[in-house]
Order: structure tokens, then sequence, then C-alpha cells
């Protein structure tokens, strides 16, 4: 039996690879499409492709009902996805920070700015309070998109804001049953199983 009591034996890292040269290849009205020259481990410099992403957030908006925790969840259509499956997806409310702010020193959104944006728009609920619950990468094998995830509470019914090409319907869900969907695998965004799962080890869920 191992020792318990022993110092662990530090787990080996790769060879990092290099960015030798980076140029866009597409400008998109939120993120970009990026050729890298990547000079990989062997030696030998590769073209690679990524999409830089300003960053997003990711919203568990809670609302107490009678003493039990409810989580505001929506039903989002997701075109992207509709020749593999369904297109309708079991979300939390999501958005990406903005960077065209139009403010004069040209700072972009901060996370929380945006976390609150995106939850009056999606779900009509305007959070009084957000907690950071942590961030984390989406896709590290083809973007640099950060997400940042928080939780919202003491809430504000002020109605949805919806842009013109979002077709979205709130519905609101004991979190008890929320995270029972998770476990049936009837969830099938990861932000939101993340973000649900990051909630409930924070005791938020009850």
């Amino acid at each position: 039996m191992p020792d318990p009591t022993s110092t662990p034996t530090p787990h080996p890292s790769p060879t990092p690879s290099r960015i030798v040269s980076e140029r866009v290849v597409l400008e998109g009205r939120k993120f970009n499409f990026a050729e890298l020259q990547v000079r990989d481990p062997d030696g030998q410099t590769r073209p690679k492709m990524v999409v830089r992403h300003p960053g997003a957030v990711v919203v568990v908006p809670i609302l107490d009902r009678g003493g039990i925790p409810h989580v505001v969840m929506i039903r989002n259509d997701r075109y992207a996805v509709a020749a593999r499956g369904p297109a309708i997806l079991d979300e939390l409310p999501a958005g990406t920070i903005e960077t065209d702010t139009g403010r004069p020193d040209g700072r972009p959104d901060d996370p929380a700015e945006t976390a609150r944006r995106e939850c009056i728009e999606e779900t009509g609920y305007d959070p009084r309070a957000l907690t950071p619950l942590g961030w984390f990468y989406t896709t590290p094998g083809m973007t640099d998109e950060m997400m940042h995830a928080f939780a919202a509470t003491d809430l504000e019914h002020v109605g949805q804001r919806l842009e013109a090409d979002e077709s979205i319907a709130v519905v609101l869900r004991p979190a008890a049953e929320a995270l029972a969907m998770l476990d049936r695998g009837e969830l099938h965004d990861a932000k939101t199983m993340l973000a649900l799962l990051l909630a409930h080890r924070r005791g938020l869920l009850g």
C-alpha cells in the first residue's frame, strides 16, 4: 500500500509549443478567426487555426420561492447543433463580453456587468447581487474563450429584453429538479452543466 504521508511524485509537464506568428483571417462581429504559425516540440512549424474571443459569462439566477431555491433557466434555439439533434437546449443565461462599448477610455465591459446585462436580457430578472463562481476555458483546443461563472440572487423581475435574432423561453425550475436533469443526462450545454455544479458545490442551491 502507498504511504499516505509520503510526498506525491510530481507529474511531468509536456513541452510547450511556441507561437511564431499570428494573422487574422476573418474578423467577426464578436470574435475573430486567426491562423497561427506554431513551433511544436519536434521543432517543426505548422499552421493552426484558432478563434480569438473576448470572453463570456454564464449566470445561475437563483430565486427563493417559499424557502425553496429555484433556478431561472432558459430554452434556447441553437441552430448550430440542429444537424446533430434537437436545436432547442435547456440552458442558463450567458453572453459575450462587449468590447466596443463606446466608453471614452475604450474600456470593455467587465464580466459582472456582462452577467447582469445578459441575465436581464434573457430571463427578465435583474440581479441585485452577483457572486463569482470561477472561470474556465470553454474549448481550449480551438479557442481562447474564457468564461466567467456567476450566481445571481436578490432578483427583481423587469421583463426580457431580447435581441431581434433571439428566440428564448424562460423556465423556472426548483434547483433540485435542475440538478436531477443533470443526473438524468437531460442537459447537454457544457457551460450550464458546469455552472450548476459550481453553484451546488458552494451550497447555493439548497
